[in-house]
């Protein structure tokens, strides 16, 4: 067991840190009071190598370990959290899943682009009536010999708007239940696929949360990801990865959040001194610095179950559900400690705390990650 960061790994920490310290805070308070999709600065990550990280290099990916890429979604995140969503959406659901069970000419087609970051992707999962819920698809795809005929609706859509390949989850075989739901790529621009409403949303605001509708979209047989009845053993071992990206959001939300309180500690007198040489202030650093060393151990654990070939699904939803639990509750802290300050945008610190909330709600609530490592300790 070593806890020594390579020198690629500190490499990697480096240059996320540097990309998000200044090309997207110099931004983000704009973009999340006008709910503004960071499109030049996704476009730069892509160029950087961060939007497919894990992926083959012979797929045009950065070929880099689980670690690597929840250490640049830590930094990521301590900055602007909309960006670091559609980082890992791209990264840990797209582009893996793609790699993982696409075929070859899938790959070609799909993932390369995506990999290069010339392309971004969607994972469409969630409905109206059917969020925690998975087995209960309404959005269906009847199959017509060559190609499925796709209707529904999905909601709560990640890079809703500004993907170009979908990756979608609808029932063939009602009958079947889960074993009848198959995985679809559907490509932006396709007859009868409508992108819907954008979401006015709490958090992440920036980021492009939309609905979409699919209305007799044909898709060609060739696109469906794996065998017949595939897709929601597909979407599961997905989400599964997922949720290490986005504890590692979770996590990088909470260190900003420490950061900025650390640093305003030594700033803001009160009492004739500093407020960190008051014990009261003081100790919250301390309770927050602990809380949030060993939410990165969570996190890093589960990203090296996935780097060594172990199941994950345990360390991956602890891992959320325990960042998660931290990121909102540590943000609440920091803002306390900036006072008034804390209150108003320009200190970003209230941002963090809008953006933590979302954390303990998708890729799996904190209660289906209570289900998942329920099941894992009393099956074990």
């Amino acid at each position: 067991m070593n806890f020594e960061l390579t020198e690629e790994h500190l490499a990697v920490k480096e240059a996320a840190r540097d990309f998000a310290q200044n090309v997207l805070k110099p931004g983000v308070i704009e973009r999340d009071n006008l709910q503004k999709f960071p499109a030049e600065e996704v476009k730069q990550l892509g160029e950087l190598g961060f939007l497919g990280m894990m992926v083959d290099p012979k797929y045009g990916g950065s070929g880099m370990d689980t670690l690597s890429y929840v250490i640049a979604m830590e930094e990521i995140s301590k900055v602007d959290a909309s960006t670091s969503v559609c980082m890992s959406v791209n990264n840990s659901l797209v582009c893996w899943g793609l790699e993982t069970f696409g075929t070859e000419e899938q790959k070609q087609k799909y993932l390369v682009p995506l990999a290069k970051g010339e392309k971004i992707g969607a994972f469409c999962l969630s409905e109206p009536e059917a969020g925690s819920d998975a087995t209960s698809q309404r959005t269906t795809a009847v199959d017509m010999g060559d190609h499925y005929l796709l209707n529904g609706t999905k909601n709560w859509i990640t890079n809703g708007s500004s993907a170009s390949i979908y990756l979608v989850i609808a029932q063939t075989n009602p009958e079947l239940g889960h074993k009848g739901i198959n995985a679809l790529i559907v490509e932006r621009g396709m007859d009868g696929f409508v992108v819907g409403a954008k979401e006015d949303k709490m958090g992440i605001r920036g980021s492009d949360t939309h609905t979409l509708l699919f209305n007799d979209v044909k898709v060609p047989k060739e696109n469906r990801i794996g065998e017949d009845g595939f897709g929601f053993k597909f979407a599961m071992k997905t989400l599964s990865g997922g949720r290490i990206g986005i504890a590692a959001q979770a996590l990088g939300i909470a260190a900003g959040g420490l950061e900025l309180a650390l640093a305003y500690s030594k700033e803001r007198q009160a009492f004739g001194k500093e407020i960190y040489k008051h014990q009261a202030i003081s100790f919250k650093l301390a309770d927050m610095a602990t809380e949030i060393e060993a939410a990165r151990l969570l996190v890093y654990k589960a990203a090296q179950d996935k780097d060594a070939g172990r199941n994950y699904d345990q360390s991956g939803a602890m891992a959320k559900l325990y960042a998660s639990k931290v990121a909102m509750e540590q943000t609440v802290e920091a803002v306390q400690i900036h006072g008034g300050y804390g209150f108003v945008k320009e200190y970003h610190v209230e941002r963090l705390m809008r953006d933590a909330k979302i954390t303990q709600i998708y890729e799996g609530t904190s209660e289906v990650q209570k289900i998942v490592i329920s099941r894992g300790i009393l099956n074990a």
